[in-house]
């Protein structure tokens, strides 16, 4: 305001003109905080993107993650880490549990950029402890700070799952960074040392958490995918730090520890950028891999390729009729599996049908032999007295013979049915040039209502074999005893409530127990 009143017009016109600078110095200042958020040094009007390139020796990601021995290539894992195919579990849902993983080289980057997406699973409402991303001047295989060794010289990205201080500020992501003379301070939650933070709630979330971490011109940036969406570009700023000094040369790292409760902390890629600034040529491939890397990667090379050429000689040999055919054809397509799978389970119905039928013809040919059996003795003692003892009559015999008869004819009905089934089953393994899909879901009704049939005409046959006068009947209920009195119901429950507060108070004193960090 002195400087408006020393150079500015007149009177009248001064409030204007200030009013009008600051509006111009707020616009300006306000472009320049909401500027590039991918690169937080940068100030002013947006400059040119830095050059980057992706550092395979200081990255990992699935599939076919891990080794044949279980290593992770240029990574070292340690503690209770647990590697897969596909992610690598940091620390599992067990109590006091540790691991960390940590690239085996430093990095030499002055600018770097990193991408990590995990997962922090747990059954409970509160989860314990949390994880941390690392970039230090040396590995912290173990150690009390989340899996990692403490006093550390670098910095180190915690996501705090568990609330030690009680402030109600938890799950948080805080920066806190260290010149390797600092213990952490566990029981604040890192507090007083913080140089940034932001609440950000990472567990159990619907889709993969992605965390990026950005250092540019001694800036550091933290951006979080809150895995809402399976938009992976969906970043919202965390936090920054400005003129932030570290190691010149360092590893990244990853570690997790569990407490009294605990989460599944799975990591599923950690990929790393190295950032140059518009201007500066880039680092190329040639200057960083020395001759006797190339050579060794070579070599390699070609014993793979000799191995490829190898396992596709004995291959075209063990199926000659598979040569000159394109590579589409010989594996088999989602389609195909699909209508294999579809056949193969039809074919299994075919055999268990048969089977069926084979069962329902011996059953025919006893009762076939049951009731010639029956007709010969009728034959044979048609000619003898009916009012003799213990020789049967004439009526019952006739009975017999119609009972079996009946049974006959029934059991014909369900051979044909299931010759009938049959034929429908092959009929759909066999389609012929016509068939559709309304066919074939024509024959399936078809099997479902010849099954149907099968299973009627066996519940008559049996209720047909067991005699009027020993049909199953279902027991009688005996009477309930009155055992339970009023006085044992009032002690019963005095009892049940003194359980449930017992273990109320239990419960209680564990969660008061469980905030400790170990």
């Amino acid at each position: 305001m002195a400087a408006c009143r020393r150079r500015g017009p007149p009177a009248g016109a001064r409030p204007f003109v200030c009013a009008l600078l600051l509006s111009c110095g707020h616009y300006a200042w306000g472009q320049g905080a909401g500027g590039d958020a991918a690169h937080p040094g940068a100030a002013g009007p947006p400059a040119a993107l830095p050059h980057r390139r992706f550092e395979y020796k200081y990255s990992f990601k699935g599939p076919h993650l891990v080794q044949s021995d279980g290593a992770v290539p240029f990574w070292a894992h340690a503690g209770n880490a647990i590697p897969s195919s596909d992610q690598i579990r940091i620390a599992p849902s067990l109590k006091s549990q540790r691991g960390s993983v940590w690239t085996k080289t430093k990095a030499a980057f002055e600018n770097w950029e990193i991408e990590v997406t995990f997962r922090v699973t747990g059954r409970g409402r509160i989860g314990a402890d949390g994880l941390a991303i690392w970039y230090t001047e040396n590995q912290g295989l173990e150690g009390p700070v989340f899996g990692s060794a403490d006093m550390w010289n670098g910095v180190g990205i915690f996501f705090d799952s568990f609330d030690n201080d009680g402030k109600k500020n938890n799950p948080a992501i805080i920066i806190i960074g260290n010149n390797g003379q600092i213990h952490y301070d566990h029981q604040n939650d890192g507090a007083n040392q913080a140089l940034a933070s932001c609440q950000r709630d990472f567990r159990n979330k619907p889709y993969p958490v992605r965390a990026k971490i950005i250092y540019y011109q001694k800036t550091l940036a933290v951006m979080v995918n809150n895995g809402f969406t399976p938009d992976k570009n969906d970043y919202e700023f965390c936090a920054k730090v400005e003129n932030m000094i570290i190691p010149a040369q360092g590893y990244f790292g990853i570690s997790a520890a569990t407490g009294g409760l605990a989460d599944d902390h799975d990591v599923l890629s950690f990929l790393t950028f190295q950032l140059t600034e518009p201007g500066k040529e880039p680092p190329t491939p040639d200057k960083e891999i020395s001759e006797k890397e190339k050579e060794k990667y070579q070599e390699e090379f070609e014993h793979f390729q000799q191995e490829l050429d190898k396992k596709k000689e004995e291959f075209q040999k063990g199926h000659p009729d598979l040569q000159g055919q394109p590579a589409d054809e010989i594996f088999e397509s989602v389609g195909d599996r699909e209508l294999r799978q579809i056949f193969e389970g039809q074919n299994r119905i075919h055999l268990e049908i048969k089977q069926l039928n084979r069962q329902l013809d011996m059953i025919l040919d006893e009762q076939r032999k049951y009731v010639s059996s029956l007709t010969e003795e009728m034959s044979r003692r048609g000619a003898g007295s009916p009012g003799q003892h213990g020789q049967i009559t004439q009526q019952e015999l006739d009975t017999v013979v119609n009972t079996q008869h009946e049974i006959l004819r029934q059991v014909n009905e369900m051979k044909n049915s299931m010759s009938e089934t049959v034929r429908l089953v092959s009929g759909i393994q066999h389609p012929g040039p016509a068939g559709g899909a309304y066919e074939s879901t024509q024959h399936f009704n078809d099997i479902k209502e010849h099954l149907h049939v099968v299973k009627r005409d066996i519940e008559s046959l049996v209720q047909r074999n067991v005699p009027s006068n020993e049909r199953l009947r279902c027991p009688e209920l005996p009477p309930f005893p009155s055992c339970l009195s009023t006085v044992h119901f009032v002690i019963f429950v005095v009892v049940q409530t003194m359980l449930f507060v017992g273990y109320i108070m239990y419960r209680t004193q564990q969660e008061a127990a469980a905030k400790k960090f170990f």
